[in-house]
């Protein structure tokens, strides 16, 4: 046993000596310093709902590894909440943090030569982190979706935390009272867990299950649910054995589990976060597989088989109901790349045998698709020659062309303050630079910007380009975000200024400056590249390191 156990060391050594000394004293039992030694990652925190569970998943995750024959060891992270931690620094402590739970991680787990992990999922950046931490150190890893909170109702509709962010652009615009606001908020929340629309937060957790990297059929989940708590129980059963069986995040995340994965975003209408996200987990695992591209690839190929909020009328817990994401991949099973691995041990196509829809109306089969149309659309041009990401509505048939003059804005609050004092104006396209990974620094979230027009009315008649990220949701109007090259880098957003020529043919995938080359080369040898701001710590350190969205962000090795 001990030869096969990388936390087992020589008896009588230097490290067997101080690593029993610290354990005998913390009351672990000498028989179990033999056993696998397993990592409980939690990211508890009192600061946000979303996390405010998983101490007491935590605490069964490890009576039940215990009960497995492995060593438990509760490791805590960083516990960014979008709608808490994006206050300081224009939200660039948001996509930051992600890699800072990655090396929270290394640090703990790979100093300590643990045997495996098992990974609390919750909010947004502790997904992709988890995931782009057992692609880093490539041990037995099982993630575990600790669910979605429970919503409420407002005057008999339901009302969850995203109508309540949507409804605060309404207020700034007057549409809602002030009073009308607080009881939604009062109301939206009903129990721990993550956002309950298909966001970041969902999406990346049935992400995870696209990729390999749950248990089958544990995704999404409402939480402290009884169904989360028999995954808690499963989940530690699992890792133990992964740990002898030697199955590694590696041997899952290859080429055929991303392309599984972008296929089930495209399916299910997904967070466009899951982009940059997935390329990061790429980066991580070494696979040489370009996520962006895939995104663009099967986009109109894959189908879209159901419609949760925001992208329709659907609940969430319908969702689970009906299947969930096992249901999904198995509506898409024709489409899948089947061989790829699981953390189960066995091929994906083994675990969809035998599977059925319980509710065919919710998660569609190929033949009764709700659209073919894609609502994902990655575009290109000469003001983006990477990649735009634009999300649409299900079934949009709105016309996907835009001409108009350029108004520009270096921070988001100037833009929003130009919306209120009337600036913005119809026919314009809002251009809000400098949000991008080194911008910000992190990554600033240009959603309020898109609501602050939603609710001035102006959202079908302007449109809007950005290097920020947005909520992941249904945007109104057309917006580019995630613009790549960024301004901060000196991409071409960079060298648009007031009144320039913008075109956008989303179907053609287009977007483009409509200036002469000339003036263009004129511009760019008078603009001067950014430097260091007044961010001191983590920022300052993420600005100096963070490498572009087509490499998912992540730091410089």
């Amino acid at each position: 046993m001990r030869s096969m156990l990388r936390s087992n060391f020589e008896p009588g050594s230097s490290q067997w000596t101080m690593r029993r000394t610290q354990w005998r004293a913390l009351g672990i039992a000498e028989e179990d310093m033999e056993k696998p030694k397993i990592a409980v990652i939690n990211s508890s925190s009192d600061l946000a709902i979303c996390f405010s569970h998983l101490d007491e998943v935590a605490r069964k995750m490890k009576e039940s590894i215990l009960a497995a024959g492995g060593l438990p060891f509760e490791i805590r992270t960083s516990a960014p909440s979008d709608f808490i931690t994006s206050a300081g620094h224009n939200g660039g402590y948001i996509l930051s943090s992600r890699d800072l739970i990655v090396n929270d991680i290394e640090v703990a787990v790979e100093g300590a030569q643990l045997d495996g992990m098992v990974c609390l999922a919750s909010c947004d950046k502790t997904v992709p982190a988890h995931l782009m931490a057992a692609a880093r150190l490539n041990i037995p890893t099982l993630i575990v979706a600790c669910g979605y909170q429970p919503s409420g109702s407002y005057h008999g509709h339901h009302c969850d935390i995203e109508d309540v962010f949507l409804q605060a652009g309404h207020y700034k615009a007057g549409k809602i009272t002030f009073e009308q606001l607080k009881e939604m908020s009062d109301v939206a929340v009903r129990g721990p867990g993550v956002c309950p629309g298909m966001g970041t937060a969902n999406t990346m957790q049935m992400v995870c299950e696209a990729l390999g990297m749950t248990l089958p059929g544990t995704t999404p989940v409402l939480a402290n649910s009884a169904r989360m708590w028999d995954t808690v129980k499963a989940a530690g059963q699992r890792i133990v054995e992964m740990v002898w069986e030697n199955v590694l995040p590696r041997d899952i995340l290859t080429y055929d589990s991303f392309v599984n994965a972008v296929m089930t975003v495209l399916s299910v209408s997904g967070s466009i976060n899951a982009a940059k996200h997935l390329q990061a987990v790429a980066s991580e695992a070494e696979c040489n597989v370009d996520v962006y591209g895939l995104f663009a690839k099967y986009a109109g190929q894959v189908p879209l088989l159901t419609a949760v909020r925001p992208n329709g009328e659907y609940l969430i817990e319908d969702l689970e109901r009906a299947g969930g994401t096992r249901a999904v991949l198995k509506q898409l099973e024709s489409f899948l790349l089947r061989g790829a691995r699981t953390v189960m041990g066995t091929p994906m196509e083994e675990l969809l045998k035998g599977v059925t829809v319980a509710d065919e109306d919710i998660i569609r089969p190929i033949n009764r698709a709700f659209s073919w149309k894609p609502t994902i659309v990655l575009v290109k041009g000469s003001l983006c020659p990477e990649y735009g990401i634009v999300k649409l509505a299900v079934a949009d048939d709105r016309p996907l062309k835009f001409s108009g003059r350029a108004i520009v804005y270096e921070s988001r609050e100037d833009a929003i303050e130009g919306v209120k004092n009337g600036e913005v104006k119809p026919g314009h396209v809002v251009v809000l630079r400098g949000l991008g990974p080194r911008g910000t620094p992190g990554m600033g979230t240009a959603s309020a910007l898109i609501f602050a027009l939603d609710g001035a009315g102006l959202g079908e008649q302007v449109a809007v380009i950005t290097d920020g990220q947005l909520s992941g949701l249904v945007n109104k109007g057309i917006v580019v975000g995630e613009v790549s090259p960024e301004a901060a880098v000196g991409g071409p957003l960079a060298l648009v200024q007031n009144g320039d020529a913008i075109s956008i043919d989303v179907d053609a995938r287009m977007v483009n400056l409509d200036v002469p080359d000339e003036e263009l080369n004129k511009r760019r040898a008078q603009w001067k590249a950014w430097t260091n701001g007044d961010e001191r710590g983590w920022l300052a350190i993420y600005r100096k390191l963070v490498r572009p969205l087509s490499e998912g962000a992540t730091l410089a090795r």
